[in-house]
């Protein structure tokens, strides 16, 4: 599989999960809002972190 490509892509409001593999063959976890303006991301290297991140996000923009 290619670098930062997306799996297993759920949304939690407006904020999107999504898994993928680096460039050096790790899984990495992300959640990022997709609301304009808003600018919120983040990496973490486990399934449920990213999910908590997303549900506890509170969009600014």
């Amino acid at each position: 599989m290619r670098p930062n490509r997306f799996y297993d892509v759920i949304r939690v409001g407006p904020v999107k999960v999504g898994t993928y593999n680096n460039g050096r063959g790790q899984t990495k976890h992300t959640a990022a809002c997709t609301a304009p303006g808003c600018g919120f991301s983040t990496e973490h290297r486990d399934r449920s972190a990213a999910e908590l991140a997303a549900r506890t996000h509170r969009c600014t923009a």
